[in-house]
This record gives structure tokens, sequence and C-alpha cells, in this order.
């Protein structure tokens, strides 16, 4: 099933490795959906972006999606992730983790914490582009997301 909407999503990459944002973002914009697409190092910035607490982020838009990697300087994911989903106006935001770990203990605390979801990044460029493919069709073609309600 496929959603048909005139809008483009947006999405928040939160990553430090530059490297892995150019990726990411190529990918998103060789999906199948109209994405605007921002990024941002850390969960510092990343709050910033979503509570609009910068004038470089006054104008931000509520993020259909977040992608966040868990390990970055200054606030990780963990932090991030916690301090999103303990506040009422940003907790319904999608935030699917993205990141090189695979450990039970970073899946199961994500999951605590409340992530949407967790994907391994895969270390081949072709494998990474299908998992992103995967994720937009899944947020963007498939559930419902009450972040379209909150703009």
């Amino acid at each position: 099933m496929t959603r048909q909407t005139t809008e483009p999503f947006n999405v928040l990459i939160i990553d430090d490795e530059r490297g892995d944002v150019e990726l990411i973002r190529s990918a998103i914009r060789e999906g199948r959906y109209r994405c605007n697409i921002a990024d941002v190092p850390d969960g510092i910035e990343g709050l910033a972006y979503l509570r609009r607490n910068s004038p470089v982020y006054q104008d931000a838009p509520t993020p259909h999606l977040v992608l966040l990697d868990l390990n970055m300087p200054r606030k990780n994911g963990r932090e991030f992730l916690a301090e999103v989903k303990s506040d009422r106006s940003l907790a319904r935001i999608p935030i699917v983790i993205l990141t090189t770990s695979d450990a039970e203990r970073d899946v199961a605390q994500s999951y605590d914490l409340g992530a949407s979801g967790f994907v391994t990044k895969p270390v081949d460029i072709d494998e990474l582009f299908e998992a992103i493919h995967g994720i937009q069709d899944y947020w963007f073609g498939t559930v419902q997301s009450p972040v379209r309600t909150m703009n």
C-alpha cells in the first residue's frame, strides 16, 4: 500500500559522521518519497532543532521521521531519545535508531527509551540504501503517523 501525498516528508538525521550523513541523504533522495532532509551532528543540536530553540532552527518543520545515531559527542542518541520521549510536545515523533551497533543491550535500551525502530547500519552501500528505502516505505507508505497532525 502506498499513500499519495503532494507534500514532501520531513526527515531529520542526527549523526556526527559526515560520510554517513551524506550516504543517508543520497539514499533518501533516491527513494520513492519526496523528502526535505535536515541534519545535525549531535543530540544537543537535535533538541535545538525540534524545539526551535535557536534562530537557525526557528522555522524548522516538525520531522515526520528522525534517524538517530547512538554514539555521538556532547549528547548521545540515548540521552537525546530519553529527553524527546519525556517531552509531551515531542514524544510522538517517530525516531528510528540507525547505528553501527548491533549489541543486544543497545537494541533493548533503545526500545525501552521509546525508539520506534532499530536498524543496524549496513557496511555495504547497496544494503544501506536498501535499508533506508525500507524505512521510507514503512514510515511514509504503510503506517499512520501522528506527526502529520502536529504541524
